[in-house]
């Protein structure tokens, strides 16, 4: 009974001395490991936080039972903890900081004031083109020509447009299938959007590590199109070589199969309304209907 009475009295006198701010540091402190364990779950990296408490369990067992070497090697061990947490989770840790940027709206604004890249009323500058888009990819589908497009949003394509040809050209729908004509130079690279302006050509772009997820059919360019939206916000339009299949990838995701119509209303939706309002979360969902082929390229 004394031991109860005494937590009670313990209880009581953290409760006397609570302010305002450790209510918010503790809930700021809940927020960042609910979002760590979100990142994780679904990775690797989750056997690893596992490896971690079972060191974390022998560290106390060795402690408890007096193992003087085993204590000693671990000590050690945790003395560089954070360096190892560093170098094994920068993965995670950069997609992290990644979506921590992505979600800063206020940037999109401040950008398209200073580089003047909304069109009419407001809207973001490639309202104006992707009816060219959308008819030159038809066109692409129908001649059964591969192609890559990647629509920058936030986040910027630099380094990427750096490995293939930078461009700048206003888009026609003659120069896009020029670019991808398969005895073109750059046809085999992706295109990269800049506010509405076809920015780059025959970029390389970061294939996709989740290959579990990702349907065995899907060839080289598809798993390209999914690797660039895993580490950007870019919006990627794809057309299959083997089949002509017209597909968007989005934040690692792809929903494939789209026709003119819904192609204008996919990208109306994702590249104009939300850049001219709070985006909403992409929905699709990893694979849908196989095609014939991964041979692909």
């Amino acid at each position: 009974m004394s031991t109860i009475n005494q937590l009670i009295e313990n209880f009581l006198a953290i409760m006397r001395t609570f302010r305002f701010k450790d209510l918010v540091d503790i809930v700021a402190i809940g927020v960042i490991i609910f979002y760590i364990t979100k990142l994780v779950r679904e990775t690797r990296a989750v056997q690893l936080v596992k490896g971690i408490f079972v060191l974390l369990i022998l560290y106390g067992a060795a402690n408890l039972f007096n193992f003087t070497m085993m204590t000693a090697l671990l000590n050690r061990f945790f003395e560089f903890a954070v360096i190892v947490i560093f170098i094994v989770f920068q993965p995670e840790i950069r997609k992290f900081l990644e979506q921590i940027g992505r979600s800063n709206y206020t940037y999109k604004r401040i950008r398209s004031i200073l580089t003047g890249s909304s069109g009419e009323n407001g809207l973001p500058a490639i309202s104006q083109y992707i009816s060219i888009y959308v008819e030159a990819v038809m066109q692409l589908h129908e001649s059964k020509t591969g192609a890559l497009i990647v629509f920058e949003r936030r986040t910027r394509l630099g380094d990427i447009a750096d490995t293939g040809t930078i461009i700048n050209a206003t888009p026609s729908i003659m120069m896009i299938g020029n670019v991808f004509y398969n005895k073109a130079p750059l046809h085999d690279g992706a295109m990269i959007v800049r506010d509405g302006r076809v920015y780059a050509a025959g970029c390389i772009l970061p294939l996709t590590h989740d290959n579990k997820n990702v349907d065995d059919n899907l060839g080289t360019r598809h798993r390209a199109a999914i690797g660039v939206s895993e580490v950007s916000d870019a919006v990627v339009v794809v057309v299959s070589e083997e089949t002509g299949a017209v597909s968007i990838a989005l934040n690692g995701a792809i929903k494939r199969n789209y026709n003119r119509d819904t192609l204008t209303r996919e990208l109306n939706r994702l590249l104009v309304v939300e850049e001219s309002k709070t985006p909403e979360k992409f929905s699709f969902r990893k694979g849908g209907k196989k095609e014939k082929s991964k041979s692909e390229q």
